[in-house]
């Protein structure tokens, strides 16, 4: 065997220096690439592109520019200052622009070019908005709000909030004494009319202020100012005190082990409490809403009746995070979201801002789980949801199965589609003119992002960009002139400028990758489907070795984030990975990866699919993919390998663990070994809770099925992962070793956190998966 193993080293060796491929080089990631530009973006006056780039593989990026008249993008730097849109979304229509920076006020005119510092004091300002009013502003300070006259410059503050309770001054209790006093003495009776006398005196005379707002130990969050100024809206949070996990560091400066608190583990107990909170600046009252009569609130999940315990429960209501209020341009108008706790229920109200009353619009429901492009995955997220004009909004809902855009008139309380079909709406922009929407969308392939133009009256769909790849695009404030961000699935993230127009020709402006990529020929993955054992549709990246080099031997991979696509037409976000594919065919494997249930980018049956059963049909999407290998590719079925990091690797362990004998070897990397020790926002969507959904925890969980290890197993975790916590590793290695298992192998890494970041433990982690498929896949 060893003889065997030296050759198939020497052998690997040869072909990788042939190919000029080496892990030592690959696994440098953007540095041996080429940093990719990020953070497109235009200038005020439309005549500017900037972008953060790094070209000279300096330590972190810096900001860049590029106009018409340059022949190369330039570093932004203090004597050539470009101003970009980034505090500006909401003010494209005045000329005087006021933003902050390093907390102070300033204001900047685009007509002139000249900024001004407006405001600057010891407490930091946040949070510009416009009013209706042009000349009025609103900003925060101490977490209050401040309405800011920009003419006459007074500054008047609109709340008074403050941490802690109320001081209530008891009234003094009479006593025998005091009145015995009071009773003989004309002096005491004199004094005490005399200081009434002055306390109403300054009472009168006493400037008027905003009545304090208590808010305790709480958290005070989400505070906005309605745009006329007679409102301020806000969130009141209470979290429970759930216990941190701890992180330890082995390797550092002192030589002294340090311990790092980090994320609390899934449960029940996570729910937080809210209050929505109105405060009604004319009449100097608060006053807060009620949401207890939302539709499905006191419904409980289906799987209840499944658990004794469960199943009769009469007082359920589910917690919610609401958001804050989306205004109407004229600001009549308020619309917000919320989203239960439960991860099921996605709400959309009108508020009534005078009475606090709310009246809901929009109900999604879903068993599994509320998500989907556009719309709020996680409670504290919010989805598109905004105002084309005083009485219409628009937002997204996945109630057709695919998330699309939709509007609704407050007028005659109706929504409507603008987009329909088995594809997805990614991003939404409105136009300056209100008649039309910029929309990405998968339209002509799952694997694309095409740009197109929306025509809301006729609701026809205008193709702008639309060939195969990934358009990420930024309009110009003029909307004449399309910023482009685009790669395919060999080609990595280029900037680019063309025309608003169909099929417009785009000018690259950015030439980041490196002299060392370039020399070697990138293979063009094909984008395949096969048919799930259910029938359904499964989408996956095919890499194949030249006929003449095909070994029979196959690996798959499995990307990770469950919630996340990676057979697509563009640049992967997992390069090494998709690096190291290229150099696995140049050894004669065939690779195949595969966007398995639950993945992004094919609707809510798709993304639901695992609903409380994590390595369910995910697995069983890998067999399938495996046996379309052996059936259509000439694979030997003993010479299978599996590998992938975090969710990856929690199949790559429910790979080998639930379905022994299906693959030779597998490599679980950043793993999740029981889903009851992961985070609570990723978790709880899928599974429940594990006090309330047990069961979906335990045939989830790869640990409970440690006993049927039979396969080569190699494991590799960074030691100071605050993610996926090296404690998961450690507990399963545990069982493993109670077990009397042998073939399994634990590498760690003591510097590495989930997302290794230095070369040399990527070379060491790569190295390892080669070998441990060179010496299991090769053999016949």
């Amino acid at each position: 065997m060893k003889k065997y193993t030296s050759f198939v080293l020497l052998l690997f060796t040869f072909l990788a220096s042939a190919q000029n491929l080496r892990l030592e080089d690959i696994m440098k990631g953007n540095e041996f690439i080429g940093h990719q530009p990020d953070n497109h973006r235009w200038s005020i006056d439309g005549q500017t592109v900037l972008f953060d780039w790094n070209p000279n593989n300096e330590i972190g990026n810096s900001t860049y520019f590029w106009n018409a008249s340059l022949k190369t993008p330039q570093k932004v730097t203090t004597s050539n200052p470009i101003y970009d849109l980034d505090f500006m979304a909401t003010q494209k229509d005045y000329d005087v622009v006021y933003y902050t920076n390093q907390g102070v006020l300033y204001s900047y005119t685009k007509s002139t070019k000249k900024i001004k510092k407006v405001i600057q004091l010891a407490d930091r300002i946040n949070s510009v908005e416009r009013s209706t009013n042009a000349d009025v502003i609103f900003f925060q300070q101490n977490r209050n709000v401040y309405q800011f006259n920009t003419k006459d410059f007074s500054i008047v503050q609109l709340t008074n909030f403050k941490s802690g309770k109320e001081n209530k001054v008891s009234k003094e209790e009479d006593s025998f004494l005091k009145n015995q006093q009071a009773a003989l003495f004309q002096f005491v009776r004199d004094e005490e009319a005399s200081s009434k006398w002055y306390e109403e005196k300054s009472k009168n005379k006493k400037e008027k202020f905003p009545k304090e707002i208590y808010y305790d130990k709480s958290s005070l969050e989400q505070i906005k100012p309605s745009p006329d100024g007679k409102f301020v809206t806000f969130r009141i949070s209470d979290y429970p005190n759930q216990p941190s996990t701890n992180v330890e560091n082995f390797i550092t400066a002192d030589g002294f082990t340090r311990q790092e608190k980090a994320r609390a583990k899934v449960s029940i107990s996570n729910f937080s409490k809210h209050k929505f909170g109105i405060f009604n600046i004319e009449k100097d009252t608060t006053y807060y809403v009620s949401f207890s009569n939302l539709s499905g609130i006191k419904e409980a999940p289906k799987y209840y009746q499944e658990y004794d315990n469960l199943k009769d429960k009469s007082d359920y209501e589910t917690a919610i995070v609401m958001m804050s209020p989306v205004y109407s341009p004229d600001g009549k108008n308020a619309v917000l979201e919320m989203r239960s706790q439960d991860n099921k229920h996605r709400w959309i109200v009108q508020l009534d801002l005078v009475s606090g009353k709310i009246t809901e619009l929009d109900h999604q429901h879903d068993e599994a789980w509320i998500g989907g492009p556009g719309i709020p995955g996680y409670s504290f997220s919010s989805g598109t949801l905004g105002f084309i004009d005083n009485s219409t909004f628009y937002f997204q809902s996945e109630a057709t199965g695919f998330s699309h855009l939709y509007i609704y008139s407050l007028k005659t309380k109706k929504k409507e589609p603008l987009t329909k079909g088995n594809w997805e709406v990614r991003a939404v922009k409105l136009s300056n003119d209100k008649n039309s929407f910029y929309i990405t969308t998968t339209t002509t392939h799952p694997g694309n992002r095409s740009f197109y133009k929306l025509d809301i009256a006729s609701k026809k769909m205008t193709g702008i960009l639309t060939n195969d790849g990934n358009y990420e695009v930024e309009l110009s404030p003029d909307e004449k002139t399309l910023l482009v961000r685009y790669s395919y699935k060999n080609k990595p993230w280029e900037l680019y400028v063309g025309a608003n127009k169909p099929n417009s020709d785009l000018k690259q402006i950015t030439f980041s990758t490196t002299p060392e990529f370039k020399k070697y020929n990138w293979k063009t993955p094909e984008v395949i489907t096969f048919k799930a054992n259910d029938g359904t549709n499964v989408y996956a990246r095919l890499y194949q070795p030249k006929a003449e080099n095909k070994n029979k031997a196959a690996v798959i991979f499995v990307h990770g984030a469950g919630y996340l696509q990676n057979a697509h037409n563009y640049w992967s976000t997992y390069h090494r990975e998709c690096m190291f594919h290229n150099m696995l065919t140049d050894l004669g494997y065939t690779v195949l990866d595969i966007d398995y249930r639950a993945s992004d980018g094919y609707g809510r049956d798709f993304r639901t699919g695992i609903y409380r059963h994590m390595g369910g049909k995910d697995l069983s999407d890998q067999l399938d993919g495996k046996k379309y290998l052996v059936q259509n590719l000439g694979i030997d079925a003993n010479r299978v390998g599996i590998y992938g990091g975090s969710y990856g690797g929690f199949i790559t362990l429910m790979a080998l663990l639930t379905e022994p004998g299906e693959f030779k070897a597998g490599a679980a990397l950043r793993s999740v070994t029981d889903w009851a020790h992961y985070n609570h926002g990723y978790t709880s969507n899928i599974l429940n809770f594990p006090e309330t959904d047990p069961e979906a925890y335990k045939k989830s969980s790869p640990i409970y099925f440690a006993n049927n290890l039979q396969d080569k197993l190699l494991m590799l975790h960074g030691m100071v992962d605050d993610n996926v916590q090296f404690q998961d590793i450690v507990r399963l290695t545990q069982r493993f070793i109670e077990l009397g298992k042998k073939d399994w192998d634990l590498g760690v890494f003591p510097v590495e956190a989930h997302g290794f970041t230095e070369t040399y433990s990527w070379v060491d982690e790569y190295r390892r998966i080669l070998n441990l498929f060179n010496e299991n896949l090769l053999h016949k």
